[in-house]
Formats: structure tokens, C-alpha cells, sequence
């Protein structure tokens, strides 16, 4: 057996007082929390003694500043995929409830209409397909060891999703998928042979883990 694993990681808590939905937006960047989080997350796979031959993050200040410990802990350069970035989301910017938020404003109403596509952003099959994609390739560059990508949560749990052939739409309180957490997918040459979900710094949440974002 060749057992190639790939680590999905989730980005470490943001800096965002406004709660703003970020979603592509540059410039956010990782709180204080949010750089303990990457910087234990790194340690974590070191004592683990994890074979991390190659890291790879979205393009984003968020993701990239949660992989840079990770590839400085292996002495690996980091690598960047456009595939692995945030979903589209047409409330990007704005922020995002009933009392003050968007959803008080009719205008925005039509965009609601279809969960299941959905309808206010990026087609989850879409998601699926560029994040799996982004998979495979990661997969080749450490074929026999393992690869360490950092995305953000809903195209983490959408490709996740479609790994374990459970249905794409989905109430978003109940995805598995917390701050500077691991979804490790292994796999025996392409075959997907087991996913294991890790929260390597769950003793710093709990607050952390309620914060908006993705």
C-alpha cells in the first residue's frame, strides 16, 4: 500500500470587530488567538511526527498566515492554490443577520430563495470540484507521505461532504469544521480509504469557536 494522507486545515480565528462577512475580501488578517492557533496547530503535527512533504494554502492573508508555521516548522516552501480559497458569497461585506444585518432588507430577500444550489453564492458542486481538485494534486506532489492544504470552512466541509457521498446542502450550525481544525483524508493509491476530523487546539476555543466567519 502507498498511503498518501491530506490534511484540510481550517484557518485560525480572524481579527474582525465589525463581524463583517469577509468571504474574499482581502486585508483580514489572524488575531492574536488566531496566531497561537497556527502556531500550535504547526507544533501539534511536529510532535505527531507527521510526514509533511508539502503545504499549500488559499490565497488569502487568513490562510496564508495559518499555513506560514507549518511550512517554517517541515523547512518546506509555501505554496499557494487559488483552487483551496473562500466560497463566493453575494453577502460578502456585508454583515449578516435579522437585527441590523442584511436579511432586514428586502433587496437582499431574492438571494435566499434556493439552499440547495445555494442561491447567495458559489454552486457547492463547483466548490466540490476545484477543492477535490486541489486534493488530487496534493496528493501527486506527496504520493507516500502527506500534505498539509489550508481553505476555509465551507469548502473544507462541502468536499468533505462529497468524500463521505452525504448530501451538499446543509444547516451551516452543524458542520464539523471549528477554527485551526484538521480534516485528514487518506487515501491507498486514489482510493479514499478513511477521513478523520482533529481539533488540535480545542482547549483554546471555546469562545474562539463561536466567532463569524469562514
Amino acid at each position: 500500500m502507498a498511503l498518501t494522507t491530506v490534511h484540510l486545515m481550517r484557518h485560525g480565528e480572524v481579527f474582525n470587530p465589525d463581524k463583517i462577512l469577509y468571504g474574499r475580501l482581502p486585508g483580514y488578517r489572524l488575531s492574536d488567538l488566531g496566531n497561537e492557533m497556527a502556531r500550535r496547530v504547526a507544533e501539534h503535527l511536529v510532535a505527531e511526527k507527521r510526514d509533511i512533504v508539502t503545504v499549500i494554502a488559499s490565497p488569502l492573508q487568513r490562510a496564508q498566515e495559518t499555513a506560514t508555521p507549518s511550512a517554517k516548522a517541515f523547512n518546506l516552501e509555501l505554496g499557494t492554490d487559488e483552487r483551496l480559497i473562500e466560497a463566493a458569497n453575494y453577502f460578502e461585506g456585508k454583515t449578516f443577520g435579522v437585527g441590523d444585518g442584511s436579511l432586514r432588507h428586502p433587496e437582499h430577500w431574492p438571494h435566499l430563495i434556493n439552499p440547495f444550489r445555494p442561491s447567495w453564492g458559489e454552486p457547492y458542486k463547483e466548490q466540490v470540484a476545484r477543492v477535490h481538485a486541489a486534493v488530487d494534486s496534493a496528493r501527486e506532489l506527496a504520493r507516500g507521505h502527506e500534505a498539509l492544504l489550508v481553505s476555509h470552512q465551507l469548502p473544507i466541509w462541502i468536499a468533505r461532504s462529497a468524500y463521505e457521498g452525504k448530501r451538499l446542502w446543509h444547516d451551516p450550525r452543524k458542520r464539523e469544521c471549528n477554527l485551526a481544525s484538521l480534516t485528514s483524508l487518506t487515501f491507498d493509491e486514489d482510493t479514499l480509504v478513511e477521513v478523520k476530523y482533529t481539533e488540535p487546539v480545542a482547549d483554546l476555543y471555546p469562545n474562539a469557536s463561536k466567532v463569524a466567519g469562514a
